[in-house]
């Protein structure tokens, strides 16, 4: 076992955005509820969190880019999407859980690659 240089924070949907994912055209696979979609939500590595305000500013900063990685796992189509993409209106769709221990059970390195967003259409 490792401990890793960094904490994760857990961006969990809430029933707006399950709301939102329902009027989509085709709607959810199988009725997905809220409980199962929350079941596996986004986990971020953070920097190492010391203090829970720290962690979670650190992710409020990067709300939009969040916000939108969010909505184009579900919908390419930024049209569809709602119209501002404000803290505000992310924080009603999202609940975001800091924890700040990350041990590392496996043996073989961790590796990275680099994310790339997904272009929508202008």
């Amino acid at each position: 076992m490792y401990e890793v240089n960094r904490s994760i924070a857990l961006i969990r949907p809430l029933a707006p955005f399950h709301a939102w994912l329902q009027q989509l055209p085709g709607g959810l696979d199988g009725g997905m509820s809220l409980d199962q979609l929350g079941q596996d939500c986004n986990a971020l590595l953070i920097p190492p969190a010391e203090d829970y305000t720290d962690a979670q500013t650190f992710i409020l900063e990067r709300y939009q880019q969040l916000f939108e990685a969010e909505l184009s796992d579900w919908c390419d189509d930024d049209g569809m999407w709602p119209g501002a993409l404000t803290l505000e209106l992310f924080q009603q769709w999202f609940a975001v859980e800091i924890h700040s221990i990350v041990t590392d059970l496996v043996d073989e390195p961790l590796e990275r690659e680099a994310f790339v967003p997904l272009e929508l259409g202008e």
